[in-house]
């Protein structure tokens, strides 16, 4: 069978398509590119705006007209979310977020039987319990693996739909993300990504007193050659503890992506958020004590329901006292299901825009403070791909570094920074 598989979304659907992939690879099936003949289509979907949504609609609609005779499976958020909505697009499997083993399964026995209805199987998510461990890997041409060590989401945030997606937090057990870390050692990887949902609440569910920085221990002590680099966090995870034990960890990448939404406290009540714009700059204060000049990036949602333009400007005025060194800005998407959706003062699209411009403004502003701060110093890069003439990696603290050289994919190089490339470093290798 020849398979080709479309991930749209986060990082834990890129894990999960890699361990898609993995898993069909050692079946004896064929991956090809998805532009490519296939016997069957896979497309992980996301659903965490509506924007999300119409992208996977718009994927399925487009593969079913190049491809009318192939096998068309969808999985994922947007058909965990709306499986009736997906079936209905003529697509011959729909499951969610949950067992990819049946699913996989299934998309086996359709190309041997193309006469059967279409099959949809999409459970309660709700009532998850189990952590479901896949094969931990890279994607096909990258050089950092990605390792999801939890699932799902108890936080219930007004705006979001992933716990109805997702379900409950589910931790992966700290011998079996060992196990797995070496594995990728072994298998020639540099660098290991930890992905989940909310890795901020591994450990939760887990009999003990463990939490994340128990885990990151345990990883980087038994690999210190690999690079461990952490996924977004919920800023409370960030205590004087956790910088203290976190800074003795050499190979824990010093890359914090604290997810703050927004910067007024009447705003974060609002969207169930359970911090302040104080705690929040206090995380900050705390790993700048505790790491040399760490990468703090963050998302921003703008435009939330109700936000006056008194909260923005707060919001305006707390992004640039905590100097991320970078952001990802969006507007509002009301969410159907969602508390935020029913609330009163829907803000117009054009005013969210609005709002978008001009924190990417001020960000666009912090980011280039950051990046200057690193000329002249050396940094350690992992080279992924050739681009620009150059060849392009990253750096413990995830910014984009160019240089010269060959054949350098999956290679640790000092560089000696000596000025900027667009939003990205450039320098010498040593």
């Amino acid at each position: 069978m020849r398979y080709a598989i479309y991930t749209l979304g986060c990082k834990v659907n890129q894990y999960e398509t890699q361990a898609m992939e993995t898993i069909l690879t050692g079946r004896g099936h064929t991956l090809t590119e998805f532009d490519a003949e296939a016997d069957v289509y896979i497309i992980n979907t996301c659903s965490v705006t509506a924007v999300s949504d119409k992208k996977c609609r718009n994927m399925i609609r487009r593969t079913k007209r190049a491809h009318p005779d192939a096998l068309i499976a969808v999985c994922g958020c947007y058909a965990q979310a709306k499986p009736e909505e997906v079936a209905g697009l003529e697509v011959d499997l729909v499951a969610g977020t949950g067992d990819r083993m049946a699913f996989l399964d299934q998309v086996e026995q359709a190309t041997l039987d193309r006469s059967t209805a279409a099959w949809v199987s999409v459970d309660n998510a709700l009532k998850r319990h189990d952590f479901e461990v896949l094969p931990a890997g890279g994607l096909v041409g990258r050089t950092r693996a990605m390792l999801k060590v939890e699932d799902g989401c108890s936080n219930f945030c007004t705006y979001c739909i992933i716990p109805f997606t997702r379900g409950p937090v589910r931790s992966e057990s700290i011998d079996a993300a060992v196990t797995q870390a070496k594995a990728l050692a072994e298998a020639g990887y540099h660098e290991i990504v930890l992905t989940g949902i909310e890795i901020s609440s591994w450990g939760q569910d887990l009999e003990g007193d463990v939490s994340l920085i128990d885990l990151l221990e345990a990883l980087c002590h038994t690999v210190p050659a690999l690079r461990v680099r952490l996924g977004s966090l919920e800023p409370r995870t960030i205590t004087e503890d956790f910088c203290r034990r976190a800074s003795a960890l050499p190979n824990l990448c010093p890359h914090f992506h604290l997810s703050l939404q927004s910067g007024s406290n009447a705003t974060l009540k609002r969207m169930n958020r359970k911090y302040t714009a104080e705690r929040f700059l206090e995380s900050c204060r705390l790993l700048r004590q505790y790491f040399d000049r760490p990468a703090i990036t963050t998302d921003l949602i703008c435009g939330f329901a109700g936000e006056t333009e008194e909260e923005f400007a707060e919001t305006l005025a707390m992004i640039e006292t905590a100097d991320f060194s970078a952001m990802h800005i969006f507007p509002y998407s009301r969410r159907s299901g969602t508390v935020a959706d029913r609330m009163p003062d829907q803000l117009p699209n054009a005013v969210k825009d609005a709002r978008c411009h001009q924190a990417a403004a001020v960000a666009a502003e912090m980011e280039q403070r950051y990046l200057e701060r690193w000329v002249g110093e050396t940094l350690p890069v992992l080279f992924e791909e050739e681009a620009d003439g150059l060849w392009r990696g990253h750096a413990p603290n995830y910014v984009a570094v160019y240089a010269a050289g060959v054949d350098l994919h999956n290679v640790l190089k000092d560089v000696k920074i000596t000025g900027l490339h667009g939003q990205a470093l450039e320098g010498v290798i040593l």
